[in-house]
């Protein structure tokens, strides 16, 4: 295991890529000691620290209808909800694609899922070592989006997707004290995230008016991202982070095509080969 923090953004069917990549590596048996994941990138990271190659893949990419977790328009009225989160966060792991919870439990690597507390509005790191529940719930907290998602209560607390409050954690991982930090990316490089429109800002507003600090970080969302964005390109021109980051178009974050989200997973696995030799020299110079 090498000492060092591995960072994943999140992007919802984009995470096809980081998935991709956490392949190749546990192909090749490298494991970091710290994980901090994001939404998709929080199923990625569970997935690794499982061991389970190939796992979030099969779960993102097939073409079984019995295995579709998105709704149509008639069943997103009633249930609230764009995608079938009960299919990702409790079949899924307990009876269509087994989540390796023993291996995950038992593993020394330290995994942070990071969730927005909807009464804060701020980024929560969480971690869950012994209750198999809980931990899928934190992860179904990190990848429910606004709007389209129902809010997570966990212990008490309602919290949304953690890409609301700190889509990109690398301040994170600098405070985690690691000298070494790999980050993975689900956008292409010079990326910037657009302001929030008005007319969203005041969905947002209707939507979640019980939480308006959830609301304030939402809007602000674009603000912060671009922020990291620039600290990311900082650090990386110091050469204090390796990012690997899509090099061809990226598919759209709710993408069905199975040969288009096949091509990007596979650009991810294959981007990481590539790049196996340089990021092996960052992580051990």
């Amino acid at each position: 295991m090498k000492k060092a923090t591995i960072v994943l953004e999140g992007g919802a069917t984009r995470g096809v890529f980081t998935s991709g990549a956490l392949d190749y590596l546990m192909e090749k048996d490298v494991y970091m000691s710290h994980v901090i994941g994001v939404s998709a990138g929080a199923c990625n990271g569970v997935d690794y620290v499982s061991r389970q190659p190939g796992r979030t893949r099969d779960c993102m990419i097939h073409k079984e209808k019995e295995y579709d977790y998105y709704y149509g328009f008639t069943k997103f009225i009633k249930e609230k909800s764009l995608l079938d989160m009960d299919m990702v966060f409790d079949k899924y792991p307990n009876e269509i694609f087994p989540f390796d919870f023993e291996t995950y439990f038992a593993s020394d690597m330290e995994c942070e899922i990071v969730t927005t507390n909807c009464v804060t509005g701020r980024a929560e790191y969480m971690k869950e070592r012994e209750d198999k529940g809980r931990l899928m719930k934190l992860c179904r907290a990190s990848s429910s989006m606004p709007l389209v998602s129902p809010i997570v209560n966990i212990d008490g607390i309602p919290y949304l997707d953690g890409g609301l409050a700190d889509s990109v954690p690398v301040k994170r991982a600098v405070e985690l004290g690691n000298e070494k930090i790999i980050l993975m990316l689900t956008r292409n490089p010079g990326y910037r995230k657009k302001m929030t429109s008005k007319a969203l800002a005041n969905v947002y507003r209707r939507a979640y008016r019980k939480y308006p600090n959830l609301v304030r970080t939402t809007i602000r969302r674009n603000f912060e991202y671009n922020k990291a964005m620039r600290l990311v390109e900082q650090m990386e021109a110091e050469g204090k982070i390796f990012v690997l980051r899509p090099l061809i178009p990226t598919v759209s974050r709710l993408e069905k095509n199975y040969d288009t989200l096949m091509e990007f997973y596979e650009h991810g696995y294959h981007l990481m080969k590539k790049e196996f030799g340089a990021l092996m020299e960052y992580v051990d110079r």
